[in-house]
């Protein structure tokens, strides 16, 4: 299990506001709510670049997941951490703009809980990404409409944030996209 002793997050209320931070693998022990982001990148297809994760990370090995996500450090903006996670992840970086965000809780693997206030971001790109071999092994490009449909028919291969962006929060992403001329 990859471990995240130092890595620090910011713990918030129901509304994002800060009210302390906590080591990160401590803070999904306890199951407390904390700031989190997710990038989902689409291409002039408008086909949405997704990930697999990486074997040996702490939680939702091997799942397919959306573009990257991560945490923000504390004192780091969302738009900040989430570009810097891009380009860690994935070699690339993109102009991004924050959609929405909701709040979920979610029991994972290896005992640990995810209570996160998670912010979607989205942009654009048709770069080919360069993966971090320790975060991902894997990508693919996929229509929406596929992808809800593949989560719907095998929905243990994907990760609980990434399902619940999908299949919740489709109708904004659609719209998003149909707006936006890619």
């Amino acid at each position: 299990m990859e471990l995240s002793q130092n890595i620090y997050v910011s713990l918030v209320d129901l509304e994002d506001n800060v009210i302390g931070q906590m080591e990160k693998l401590e803070t999904h022990k306890q199951g407390l709510l904390h700031r989190a982001f997710s990038v989902l990148i689409f291409n002039d297809k408008k086909e949405l670049l997704l990930q697999r994760r990486a074997f040996g990370k702490y939680h939702s090995e091997g799942l397919w997941t959306n573009t990257c996500c991560s945490h923000p450090m504390p004192e780091e903006s969302n738009l900040t951490a989430a570009h810097r996670r891009l380009q860690e992840e994935m070699g690339f970086d993109c102009e991004l703009m924050e959609l929405f965000y909701f709040i979920y809780k979610a029991d994972l693997d290896n005992n640990l809980i995810e209570h996160e206030l998670d912010h979607v971001l989205i942009g654009h790109s048709n770069q080919e990404p360069n993966l971090n071999k320790d975060e991902a092994i894997d990508f693919k490009w996929m229509n929406l409409e596929e992808v809800k449909k593949a989560i719907i028919i095998q929905p243990t291969e994907f990760t609980f944030w990434f399902k619940i962006i999908i299949l919740e929060h489709f109708n904004k992403i659609h719209e998003y996209l149909k707006n936006e001329s890619l």
